[in-house]
C-alpha cells in the first residue's frame, strides 16, 4: 500500500488540496477528483490512486474547491467555474511532480468538471471519466454533452451497467461526440457508486480499471 501524504498549496486561488501520494519525481502522473457528495477520501479514489501510485505515477487525490469551503453538501451552481480553476491548479502541481504525460480524472461531478476543463483547454493529456454523470436520473432528455466535441485528448470511460446517470447506450452515443480516441470499460451490475458505497470495495476493480488505463492511454499516447 502507498503512503499518502496530506498536501495543501496556497500559492494557487483557489488553492490546491488534497492527498499526495508519492513526493519523488515520476515518469508519468494523474490528477483523480471527487463527486458532488463526496470528498478527496472517497474509497473509490484512494484505491485507485493506491494501485496507481504503486504502478509508478505521481497522484494527486484533489479536495475541489467547493468542498474546501464546505465539508458537506453539493456545489452550488456559481461554483462550477472556480471548480474547474482548482483543478487546472492540481494538473499543474502534478506536472513538477512528473517527467512525461499528466492525466486528469474524476468520478461524477469531478469527472464532469475535469471533461468541461480540457474542451475549454488542454491543460491535461488524457481524461479517465469515472461515472458520467450524462443526465440527472429523472432527466435523460437533458444531455450534458454540448461540450463533448471540444475534447481533445483520448478519453477514458468507466460506467457500471446500472448507472441512472447515464446508461451504456448512451455513454457509447456520447462517446462518438468526442473526436479524440475514446474507450469504455463497462463494470457489470456496479451503480453510480461503482461498488465503492459505504465499506463496501469491488477489490478487483482498481486493478481492472489501471491495466485498461495503462493499455488504452500507452496505446493511443
Amino acid at each position: 500500500m502507498s503512503a499518502a501524504e496530506r498536501f495543501l498549496d496556497t500559492s494557487f486561488d483557489p488553492p490546491v488540496r488534497g492527498f499526495l501520494h508519492g513526493s519523488a519525481r515520476k515518469a508519468a502522473g494523474l490528477v483523480l477528483t471527487h463527486g458532488a457528495g463526496g470528498n478527496a477520501q472517497y474509497g473509490l479514489l484512494v484505491a485507485l490512486a493506491e494501485y496507481f501510485s504503486n504502478a509508478g505515477l505521481a497522484v494527486l487525490r484533489a479536495e475541489l474547491p467547493f468542498r474546501q469551503v464546505r465539508p458537506y453538501g453539493p456545489p452550488r451552481p456559481g461554483e462550477a467555474a472556480r471548480d474547474r480553476a482548482g483543478l487546472k491548479h492540481a494538473v499543474a502541481v502534478v506536472r513538477k511532480l512528473s517527467s512525461g504525460q499528466v492525466f486528469l480524472g474524476g468520478q461524477s461531478y469531478g469527472g464532469r468538471q475535469a471533461s468541461m476543463l480540457i474542451a475549454e483547454e488542454k491543460v491535461a493529456d488524457g481524461l479517465l471519466l469515472l461515472s458520467y454523470p450524462l443526465h440527472a436520473p429523472s432527466r435523460p432528455d437533458r444531455l450534458r454533452v454540448e461540450h463533448l466535441p471540444g475534447i481533445q485528448v483520448p478519453t477514458m470511460f468507466v460506467q457500471g451497467t446500472r448507472d441512472p446517470f447515464g446508461a451504456i447506450p448512451e455513454i457509447e452515443a456520447a462517446q462518438k461526440l468526442i473526436p479524440a480516441q475514446t474507450t469504455l470499460m463497462v463494470v457489470e451490475g456496479a451503480g453510480h457508486d461503482l461498488g465503492f458505497k459505504g465499506k463496501a470495495q469491488r477489490q478487483e476493480l482498481p486493478e481492472q480499471v489501471g491495466m485498461r488505463f495503462h493499455e488504452f492511454f500507452l496505446a493511443t499516447g
